[in-house]
């Protein structure tokens, strides 16, 4: 979830915005029926109304719903809006929409479960030929040139002032992409593009390919740059990527290792995957730097290595691993056996009390943590 600040610097992107205003002016038509998904404070929403919309369904599964709520009813549009706090998968509509717009990305498309809400979206919400914004999205690749961004990744485990070997964090840390900020002079050739996501016809949540990039002059190479363009609408498309002005997206800054000696002539030859999993997806880049038959480098690499994994957690995680519950589970478990029987939640948290009172002394104390887990399990 988004922080207020977060979505405040989203509106204030003008790049984007305005590009998503263009969008909706292009293809909302008076009296149809648009989906906001992840409307957040309800810019969009609002602005679909604004252009026409006899009825927009705006859906979010953070709090922040209230705000758009409020929003909404300030600008004068709240009774043509119906707000819907959930995840848009667990949503039936009705009459399907003329138009489905939403901005779930991260830092590149495949974040977290965008592709899999957009593909949900498009089977169960879009009305025959009506349109998705955005409609489509190009990842682009390059090979640069950034000492900046690699310093942090090498220097504070390479050195430190105190003498000391801290490799097994340096290893952790070669395997980590990031948000970066890249400019066009930065690039050591043309960069190339190695994806396109059709909206209306999702083939897949994953992502690889395979990308050769020409190097054109002579620089130290430390690692690949990805971003995207997209294609909102007829004639509306936002160019990311080095050099585009905005405050959100920039690009994805993958490291390699160490820097490589590159020249005019030498090429890259770079594998990138990425895999839905667990929610989110797995990053995985190998790298080969070639000059004529000659190999300068070559890096495996993936985020999947990127964080400390604590021997006791993934033993508690293997297959043969015959569970107890600690003290926080068997506290859980009887509050949701007491849901599962519909009980208030004032009475669970007064059962709660008195069943645990050293933990929970006070009633409201009980009731903060059964107020939690409803919010998490309950409808």
């Amino acid at each position: 979830m988004y922080s207020l600040q977060g979505y405040g610097n989203m509106i204030a992107d003008a790049v984007r915005t305005d590009a998503y205003a263009a969008a909706l002016r292009a293809v909302v038509r008076p009296g149809c029926v648009v989906v906001d998904i992840g409307t957040g404070p309800g810019l969009f929403a609002i602005l679909a109304c604004r252009f026409g919309a006899r009825r927009v369904i705006a859906i979010e599964s953070g709090d922040i719903i209230e705000v758009a709520r409020r929003v909404a009813a300030a600008n004068g549009c709240a009774d043509r809006i119906e707000f819907i706090h959930a995840d848009s998968r667990e949503v039936e509509i009705g009459r399907r929409a003329e138009v489905v717009v939403s901005d779930l990305h991260g830092v590149l498309p495949y974040f977290g479960r965008h592709l899999e809400t957009m593909k949900d979206a498009h089977l169960r919400f879009l009305a025959p030929r009506g349109a998705m914004i955005p409609a489509r999205e190009t990842m682009i690749a390059a090979c640069v040139e950034a000492p900046d961004l690699h310093r942090p990744v090498t220097s504070p485990w390479s050195d430190n002032k105190y003498e000391l070997d801290m490799r097994a964090a340096r290893a952790l840390a070669e395997n980590q992409w990031r948000r970066a900020v890249v400019q066009p002079e930065q690039l050591l050739g043309p960069p190339r593009a190695c994806g396109t996501i059709d909206f209306s016809r999702i083939d897949s949540e994953h992502f690889e390919a395979e990308v050769p990039l020409a190097v054109e002059r002579t620089a130290s190479g430390h690692g690949l740059c990805l971003w995207f363009n997209s294609a909102l609408a007829p004639g509306v498309e936002i160019n990311g990527g080095p050099g585009a002005p905005g405050l959100i997206y920039g690009s994805a800054f993958f490291p390699w290792p160490e820097a490589v000696a590159l020249a005019a002539g030498d090429r890259i030859e770079a594998r990138l995957r990425a895999r839905f999993t667990r929610g989110d997806y797995l990053w995985t880049w190998e790298t080969r730097a070639m000059r004529g038959t000659s190999e300068l480098a070559h890096f495996r690499q993936s985020d999947f290595f990127s964080e400390p994994l604590e021997s006791t957690g993934l033993r508690r995680q293997s297959a043969s691993h015959v569970p107890k519950l600690g003290a926080e589970g068997h506290v859980a478990a009887y509050v949701l056996a007491l849901m599962s029987q519909e009980v208030a939640l004032g009475d669970i948290a007064r059962r709660l009390s008195e069943r645990y009172p050293e933990k929970y002394p006070r009633w409201r104390d009980a009731l903060t943590l059964v107020g939690e887990l409803s919010k998490r399990y309950s409808k």
